[in-house]
């Protein structure tokens, strides 16, 4: 079973069945840090239960770039970096978002 997510005991192990390689990297009192190879994303979890998915983004040597399209072409963006994202990057993070999201609700 995956920590923290706030659900049943079958609905967590359904979720971490479709879900195997996204995995807990670091945690604080209302706030996680997932990540799938080099994707990462935080999550806030109220005291209610509720959560709330930040942007996805992927590990790069100058830090956390995030997926930003311009005009129509997808750019990894970060402090100090711009570059043209491929289109394998970009699928990698629709993926481990979509993944994420299906594992946290």
């Amino acid at each position: 079973m995956k920590p923290g997510i706030h659900r049943g005991d079958a609905e967590n192990a359904e979720a971490a069945q479709r879900t195997p390689d996204i995995q807990l990297i670091a945690e604080a009192k209302e706030y996680r840090v997932y990540s799938r190879d080099n994707c990462v994303a935080m999550v806030h979890f109220t005291q209610a239960g509720d959560s709330a998915i930040g942007s996805s983004g992927i590990m790069t040597e100058n830090g956390v770039a995030y997926l930003f399209w311009r005009d129509g072409t997808a750019m990894l963006v970060g402090k100090g970096l711009e570059v043209l994202a491929s289109p394998e990057q970009a699928e990698a993070l629709r993926a481990f978002s979509e993944d994420l999201k299906a594992m946290i609700r």
